[in-house]
This record gives structure tokens, sequence and C-alpha cells, in this order.
């Protein structure tokens, strides 16, 4: 079987430093959903504007697409916020095998992590706005909360441990 797996969370979470190590260890493609985004997507982000559900709809569609045309090769890991239920269901409609590792810390901690962060199109200041609209994962949702303690390894084998093989 092939790991289909969406690294989500919210932004500072460690989404890309953990997809790409866990793509490596798992021997699939690497994809960031930041590069997804249509370019008023990022103007907007960096303005301090949240995103509304309108404005991710073709983002996520596009990282829906990738997946779909990963699930008929080697499978692949794709960093994806995926905050709702709605928008991870809607991942998994294009790809159905699709299993999300949610990537959760502290408010505290995250935002210890991205003031830290330079060059990023995200502002620390948007933080509070995804806490608010993250909908943790369900219990029939395919996918499990991994722990952001520790290093980013340690997190990386806390995912290997919960990706179904």
């Amino acid at each position: 079987m092939t790991a289909l797996v969406v690294v989500m969370g919210v932004s500072g979470s460690g989404k890309t430093t953990v997809g790409t190590l866990l793509a490596e260890r798992l021997a699939v493609p690497y994809a960031d959903a930041d590069e997804f985004h249509p370019p008023e997507n990022v103007a907007k982000m960096a303005a301090g504007t949240p995103l509304d559900d309108a404005d991710r709809e073709p983002w996520l569609d596009a990282i829906g697409a990738w997946l779909a045309g990963r699930a008929e090769h080697a499978g692949g890991v794709v960093t994806c916020s995926a905050l709702k239920r709605g928008y991870r269901d809607r991942l998994r409609a294009a790809a159905p095998g699709a299993f999300f590792v949610h990537l959760d810390g502290s408010p505290e901690l995250i935002a210890d992590r991205l003031s830290g962060r330079r060059g990023h199109f995200m502002p620390s200041s948007l933080l509070r706005s995804q806490f608010d609209t993250l909908e943790p994962l369900a219990g029939d949702e395919p996918g499990a909360a991994v722990s952001i303690e520790g290093s980013a390894e340690d997190t990386v084998e806390r995912a290997l441990a919960a990706v179904p093989r």
C-alpha cells in the first residue's frame, strides 16, 4: 500500500519541515500546499487578511488533484493547513485514501516558533484566527493528531508510527 498523507495544522506548526522529512522517510514525492495558492490568496494573506472559504476552493481543488495523481502512482506527502472538516472532506473526495497527520501544539509554542520565522507570507498576527478556525480531526476521519513537542525528528517518528502502510 502506498502512503498518501496530508500533514495538516496551523501556520507555524512545522508542516513544511515535518512533511519534507516524512516524505523522505516514506520515499514518496513531497508538495507544499503554499505552492498551490493563487497570487490573489498570497497577496491577501500578506496584507494580514484571512482567507475565506471561497478563496480556498480553487486552492483545495489543486491540492486534491495533486493527491489524486499521486494516489495512482507511488503515493505522496502534501502539507496543507486543512483546518476545517469541510476542507478535509473536499481533499478526501479527490483522493479517498488520504490520511491526515495533524501537527498538534499549544498556541504559545507555535507563536514562539512563528516569531523566529522569516520570509513567509503568513504573518503571526493571523495565528489566532487559525486556531479559531481549527476543527480537530473527528473520530471518523482517517488520521491522527501528532504532538509537535520536541524536535522535528521526534515529530516525524510519531507521524511515521501513525501512518498506515
